[in-house]
């Protein structure tokens, strides 16, 4: 039995997400976040709530409208919207470690990038730690984000995906 290809439309979603995924990291490691820091606190923390709330805000919107049945494309906006949250994490960690006190091992883009996927994933290794008040409450915040919506918008995909996969089934019965 031969398996048929997806069709164009998945195919072209899918492809939005990896250009889009490619946009988020070519932001992220060529953005000037300088900007950010001890040096302009206001600035920072504003950027970060502000970004971490219209994120909330997304993520909740299609999380409804999965359970609704209104949703187009959820799993690729779930998935999209995951990956933007580990690039808010991972620029305000960078953000945060140019003030050395706040974080032990952390010196680069990367370095803040690899801390953001370790905590997401509950890893863990320890060679990159929060040392300072800030960078320990960043990361409660996204240990916290991460039980909260990852969990459901991981667990909304998967109920999504499922429902695609019965659907097809339906179909070619």
């Amino acid at each position: 039995m031969s398996e048929n290809p997806p069709p164009p439309a998945d195919l072209r979603a899918w492809c939005w997400l990896l250009g889009a995924f490619a946009l988020l990291m070519v932001a992220y490691f060529t953005l000037p976040l300088g900007w950010f820091g001890d040096r302009r606190p206001f600035l920072s923390w504003s950027a970060f709530v502000g970004a971490l709330v219209a994120l909330s805000w997304l993520m909740l919107a299609k999380i409804v409208g999965v359970l609704r049945g209104t949703a187009k494309r959820p799993v690729v906006w779930l998935v999209f919207l995951i990956a933007l949250a580990m690039t808010i994490f991972a620029a305000t960690y960078y953000a945060l470690g140019a003030h050395k006190p706040e974080f032990a091992g952390l010196e680069t883009r990367l370095d803040a990038l690899y801390f953001t996927v370790v905590t997401m994933a509950t890893v863990g290794y320890g060679d990159i730690t929060p040392a300072g008040q800030a960078a320990r409450l960043v990361v409660v915040l996204q240990i916290g984000y991460n039980f909260v919506f990852l969990a459901a918008a991981a667990g909304t995909a998967s109920q999504a995906a499922r429902s695609t996969v019965r659907q097809r089934i339906r179909h070619r019965d």
